[in-house]
């Protein structure tokens, strides 16, 4: 069973997208699960994670309503406020709620990159470490210090590395850094990895051959085990459709086994999701 365990939906109305504005091309515009569906059926995805995209519980309850409508989407990796008083009320409503498997705080866009390690964000991510919902870590290669020490502190909580920490595809100077990093990420065993949103991250143009020095280091940290697949639609479309991504993840992947791509482009997000399938 394949499953696309990143993408995101949004609508322009609601007004909590701040990062889209009309200078974000053909982002600027609603995409929702009708856009979706007939690109899964094509490349025989039969469900997905919906991811936010919005710092608001507001957008987190708009994606758990989709989900409802939909029931391929298998599950939503919502935001928290980790910083508001009522935010473990919070969490364990969104625990008891089987569609939500995840949550997302977005660090990437925090100013403090050692935001999330502040002791008054302790109790939180304590309580959080015993939900059993995965932490999707949306970060770049400067955070991956921080979250290796965010994992050794928590050896309970379940973190996903959203686009493999983000690396600067291309850029010969910063590979050995960010492949140390993601190295010592791979050591703690409760974080995997996402295998998506690399092609955004890399010069236009950019073809399987521009990938696999990433990928492989990716394959060989976390193993066949540890990796999963996702789309990261409609993100992607700045670089290539949603064809053209699931064709080159094949061809990145041609060398495992059957069983391995399998686990790759389902079964980990199934099992570390906790889906319900």
């Amino acid at each position: 069973m394949r499953i696309d365990a990143h993408q995101h939906f949004w609508s322009l109305g609601r007004g909590d997208y701040h990062w889209l504005t009309p200078a974000s091309d053909c982002l600027y515009r609603d995409f929702e699960p009708g856009d979706l569906q007939p690109l899964l059926a094509r490349n025989g995805i039969l469900g997905t994670v919906a991811v936010q995209s919005a710092a608001t519980v507001a957008e987190t309850e708009y994606l758990l309503s989709l989900a409802n409508a939909h029931p391929w989407i298998l599950g939503v990796v919502g935001w928290i406020d980790i910083d508001s008083p009522d935010v473990a009320s919070h969490i364990d409503a969104l625990a008891l709620n089987p569609k939500v498997v995840g949550v997302r705080p977005m660090l990437q866009d925090l100013v403090e990159v050692d935001w999330i390690l502040h002791p008054r964000r302790a109790t939180v991510l304590k309580a959080l470490s015993e939900t059993g919902l995965v932490f999707d870590a949306l970060i770049k290669p400067a955070h991956l210090a921080v979250v290796a020490t965010l994992a050794a502190r928590y050896p309970n909580l379940p973190i996903v590395i959203d686009h493999g920490a983000k690396p600067h595809i291309g850029d010969t100077e910063t590979l050995f850094a960010w492949a140390q990093g993601i190295s010592i990420l791979s050591d703690h065993p409760q974080i995997s990895c996402k295998l998506s949103g690399l092609l955004t991250e890399a010069p236009a143009g950019a073809d399987a051959d521009d990938l696999n020095p990433y990928v492989d280091i990716l394959l060989d940290r976390f193993g066949a085990d540890r990796l999963i697949w996702g789309s990261d639609w409609p993100v992607l479309e700045l670089a290539s459709d949603y064809d053209g991504w699931s064709r080159m993840s094949d061809d990145l992947l041609a060398g495992l086994t059957d069983e391995a791509i399998a686990a790759i482009r389902g079964g980990n997000a199934r099992r570390i999701y906790n889906l319900n399938v």
